[in-house]
């Protein structure tokens, strides 16, 4: 199965690699990829803590917990799998990021990004859609710059949306 994976992974790399994207995909791609950097997060808990209401205090709580929790995570993983980033494997026809760290699995973007939209949506439901929408920019710009596999960012987002939940879970 990880073989299969692994090969999937790959044709698809050399095909995002090599694509010529237009000018608005590769703003939006790494506008998003930045966002996930942290300052986006840091804007919605500025949002949550001035506009937010009675929840706000919890809300910042559990989605600072969840992503916390996804950083320790993700930074185990990737020590223990040490797989190599599709960078690092071939070159990159347009974006040039250099990454945070040397492995790709899973994608500490990814986990972040769906650790803290879950609980962010679950205590405030009219953010959800909007969230979403970050969240999964960030980790699809993640594969469009050659910084991770697909199967990194998908790993990456159900280890963020489980953290996040239970994160709700134990704050609500």
């Amino acid at each position: 199965m990880l073989n299969y994976i692994g090969t999937r992974d790959r044709r698809l790399m050399q095909r995002v690699n090599n694509w010529h994207a237009p000018r608005w995909v590769r703003l939006w791609a790494i506008f998003a990829t930045r966002g996930g950097d942290g300052w986006l997060w840091y804007s919605m808990f500025l949002v949550v803590l001035f506009f937010g209401g009675e929840h706000r205090w919890v809300t910042i709580t559990a989605c600072t917990a969840a992503a916390g929790a996804g950083v320790l995570a993700f930074m185990l993983l990737k020590r223990i799998t040490g797989r190599r980033r599709p960078c690092a494997i071939a070159e990159h026809c347009w974006a040039k990021l250099l990454p945070p760290d040397q492995f790709s699995f899973p994608s500490g973007h990814s986990i972040t990004a769906f650790a803290i939209v879950i609980p962010l949506g679950l205590f405030y439901p009219s953010l959800m859609i909007g969230m979403l929408f970050c969240a999964i920019s960030i980790a699809a710009s993640r594969v469009l710059l050659g910084l991770h596999f697909l199967s990194d960012v998908v790993a990456g987002s159900i280890i963020g949306a489980i953290l996040g939940y239970c994160s709700w879970l134990l704050f609500a």
